[in-house]
């Protein structure tokens, strides 16, 4: 299927092929045609699935051809981060480019008096944080009374990050008689009855997670202790690799310390995560950008939005639990084509994520060796409700589906 087979107008078409795009990916395809019936959405899918564009489209589409004429917001998109607000922004931008709709970005760590002299300059689209919006309403700045289309992106992200009571403050200032669009990767019990309370008779539209990596990406795991990693990332940074390197980090704290370690090290590094400021952020991926700084360590949350042309090298200082967080990880490089390379250090508490990961891939990762930290002694670790690692005592099922041995008179096991 085309674009063109989709009925959407022609300066859409004409943005679409400007930026290169021929075909619908599955997403878009479900959504699209529903969307632009006007029909309530709920989506499950995934950053990196094309789901911006599955419902950006359709709301240009429809603003369009309804031909608003009053200077209220019309359309409304709440995500749970800036950086995720600000790639949406710029999908709107460049799908819209040869409308004549207005969009605007609104979040919180800036002073709001640019944003609060945009808005009263009128706004269609309006795409927001959580906190900022609510901000705004309270000082009478903005008004959703006039808002035909509303979208709930990343629903489950504003869950885990606690903005779940802040969506449904923002969902009670809504009119009753809207489109609604939800988007969600995963749908706990709570995000279901989120969902159950926001939408009348919606279209279900479900996508698949990533579950392959490019060919074109070189995966490779280094096993490695943990209190040795930050010595292993400091050796290849200043032996193996001289390009720019993206590291992703478990924590905030984590990253924070990567990015010390490289620093006296002489090795250029930022961290970016949650706890920095916008402006702060928007630095260190300009600098990264720019070839300023060689390494930028990031949060998964904080790296949503990241998307860097021709970068080569993809850490993973720590495996993610969440399996499919890995495609999307090293799926910042290897982009278009080109060739990138990962490397995953991985120690005990990687272990299982190790298994799960190569289980959703289809394959496994080939190890590395050649280097001065490599270890064949790891031992599976978990981490309690206290984030404390403990040595787990495994099932025999366990034992044998994840490949380890048991250590003559302990009561863990290595890898085989």
């Amino acid at each position: 299927m085309k674009f063109t087979e989709l009925k959407l107008i022609e300066p859409i078409l004409k943005s679409l092929q400007e930026e290169g795009y021929e075909n619908p990916t599955p997403i878009q395809q479900q959504s699209i045609p529903n969307i632009l019936q006007g029909r309530d959405l709920l989506g499950t899918a995934q950053t990196g699935t094309g789901k911006t564009a599955a419902f950006a489209i359709p709301i240009l589409q429809n603003l369009t051809e309804k031909n608003l004429r009053n200077p209220h917001i019309k359309a409304l998109v709440l995500t749970p981060t800036r950086e995720l607000a600000i790639q949406i922004e710029e999908s709107f931008n460049a799908y819209g480019r040869h409308l004549k709709l207005k969009n605007l970005v609104i979040f919180g760590g800036v002073k709001q008096g640019a944003q609060e002299a945009a808005l009263k300059k009128g706004v269609d689209i309006l795409i927001a944080t959580p906190g900022r919006l609510l901000d705004f309403i309270g000082q009478g700045i903005i008004s959703l009374k006039n808002l035909e289309i509303f979208v709930l992106d990343e629903a489950d992200r504003m869950l885990d990050m606690g903005f779940v009571h802040d969506v449904k403050r923002v969902v009670k200032l809504l009119p009753p008689k809207r489109q609604t669009l939800f988007f969600s990767a995963t749908f706990p019990a709570e995000i279901e009855n989120l969902a159950d309370s926001m939408l009348t008779k919606p279209v279900r539209v479900e996508v698949a997670p990533v579950s392959s990596t490019a060919e074109t990406i070189q995966q490779k795991v280094y096993f490695v202790e943990r209190d040795d990693k930050l010595d292993l990332l400091t050796h290849i940074l200043q032996n193996d690799i001289h390009e720019s390197v993206l590291v992703f980090a478990r924590t905030k704290h984590g990253a924070d310390k990567i990015a010390r370690k490289l620093q006296k090290s002489k090795i250029s590094a930022e961290a970016i995560h949650g706890n920095k400021s916008q402006n702060q952020r928007q630095n260190a991926l300009s600098n990264f950008k720019s070839g300023k700084t060689r390494v930028l360590v990031a949060t998964d949350i904080a790296a949503r939005g990241i998307d860097i042309d021709e970068l080569k090298y993809v850490v993973n200082f720590e495996l993610s639990d969440v399996s499919e967080t890995y495609v999307h990880r090293i799926g910042r490089t290897g982009r278009a084509g080109a060739e990138g390379k990962s490397i995953s250090f991985v120690d005990g508490l990687d272990l299982i994520n190790l298994k799960n990961t190569e289980k959703l891939i289809g394959k496994k990762i080939p190890v590395e060796k050649d280097h001065p930290y490599h270890t064949d002694d790891l031992v599976v670790q978990k981490r309690d409700s206290n984030n404390r690692s403990f040595t787990p005592k495994p099932t025999p099922q366990a034992k044998e589906n994840i490949g380890f041995k048991k250590v003559k008179n302990k009561n863990f096991f290595r890898k085989k």
